[in-house]
């Protein structure tokens, strides 16, 4: 059998590493065994500025053809209720007077009193009795 080659693999920094030193866990490549800091390739802002700047323009288009969806359906809606209260103008009124009826009575179902106690009526009971009493007095 051949020898193996060794694994070729991405290059360290051992720059300022002293022996028996201790090694941060983050640095320690599992995978080949080595230690060091990775070399970091150059940094270009412009690269990346482009490339935000690319997808704030996919965005941008994104947004506009959903806005332009939603316009689109709005005013088929639009159409079709008004087609719809056209041919059967009684069954709308019927349904806008269902509608609004039951609005109401949902909001006036939440502003109504809250469930008083049985003491509280008592008391009410005997103040009327009372009043009762002393207008006849």
């Amino acid at each position: 059998m051949p020898p193996r080659k060794p694994a070729k693999s991405a290059t360290l920094e051992t720059i300022g590493a002293k022996i028996a030193s201790p090694v941060p866990k983050g640095i320690v490549d599992t995978a080949t065994g080595e230690v060091g800091v990775p070399v970091k390739p150059d940094y270009d802002p412009r690269e990346e500025l482009g490339a935000l700047r690319k997808q704030l323009e996919t965005l941008q288009k994104q947004m506009s053809d959903a806005a332009q969806s939603i316009k689109g359906g709005a005013r088929e809606a639009a159409r079709q209720t008004e087609a719809t209260v056209k041919m059967y103008p009684v069954s709308t009124m019927v349904a806008v007077a269902a509608a609004v009826g039951a609005i109401a009575f949902a909001f006036a179902g939440s502003r109504s009193a809250p469930p008083r106690s049985r003491y509280d009526r008592a008391l009410d009971e005997m103040r009327d009795l009372y009043d009762r009493v002393r207008d006849r007095i």
